[in-house]
Formats: structure tokens, C-alpha cells, sequence
């Protein structure tokens, strides 16, 4: 008895075995449906908004992480600008201190950071007698 006037309400509900249904019973129905329909609409609002909500806090955090690592990207290059020009100007003077006739004890020995070293070993040079105070050669040589 419970299950057919359930199965019975639920084909009115879909809009089947309307026939027999009175002006009054189709009203009823119209509103039960309506009452439905805004409560599903309010639950499509809660979840939506919710939505909403945490996507404007996941764009905030990835607006303020964006600001951070634009502030670390000029930091860099304000650096990296700092260092290229501490090697053009160690360049500089490396080149002027070639070209002038200065004594060696002023003269700035200024070595390229970036360019390859190349060490090789040789075979150690023999000691002659004669010159017992010089340093030994150990056969290695920059080049």
C-alpha cells in the first residue's frame, strides 16, 4: 500500500499519470515541484559560491606568490648587472695596467673567473748542484 502511493507520487512528480488529477491536486503538485526545484537551485548557490570562494584564495596566494618571485627575478638581475659590471671594470683596468709602463708592483693581476683552467703535468726538471737554494720544480704548469 505505502510503495504504490510512493511510486504513484513519484510518476506525478515526472509528469506522468497527470489525467486523472484535479485542478487542485495539479496546483499542489506545481508548488511541491517549485519548493523542490528552489531548494535544489539554493544547494547549486551554497556549492557554487563555496566554489567561487576558494578559487578567489587560490588566486590571491598565486597573485601574491607571482609579486614574490618577480621581486626575487629583479633581485637576481640587479646582482647579476652588479657583477657584470665588476668584471668589465676589473677587465679594464687588467688592460690599461698592460699597456702602461708602471712598475709590476702596481700593476692588478686580474684573472677571468669564467674561463676554464687548464693544468697539465710535465716531467720534473733535473737539479743541477750549482743551484741548490732554488725552489723544486714539481712539474706543474698553468696555463
Amino acid at each position: 500500500m505505502i510503495f504504490s502511493l510512493l511510486s504513484e507520487s513519484h510518476r506525478q512528480l515526472t509528469g506522468e499519470q497527470l489525467s486523472g488529477l484535479s485542478v487542485k491536486d495539479l496546483q499542489n503538485l506545481e508548488n511541491q515541484l517549485e519548493m523542490s526545484l528552489e531548494g535544489v537551485r539554493a544547494k547549486k548557490e551554497q556549492i557554487s559560491s563555496g566554489k567561487i570562494k576558494e578559487l578567489n584564495l587560490k588566486g590571491k596566494g598565486m597573485h601574491q606568490e607571482n609579486i614574490e618571485l618577480h621581486k626575487k627575478i629583479s633581485l637576481f638581475l640587479q646582482e647579476n648587472n652588479a657583477l657584470k659590471k665588476k668584471v668589465y671594470r676589473a677587465g679594464a683596468v687588467n688592460q690599461v695596467n698592460q699597456y702602461s709602463h708602471e712598475p709590476p708592483s702596481t700593476t692588478i693581476i686580474v684573472h677571468d673567473l669564467f674561463a676554464p683552467s687548464n693544468i697539465q703535468l710535465s716531467q720534473p726538471q733535473p737539479q743541477s748542484k750549482e743551484t741548490p737554494l732554488e725552489a723544486t720544480n714539481l712539474g706543474l704548469q698553468l696555463h
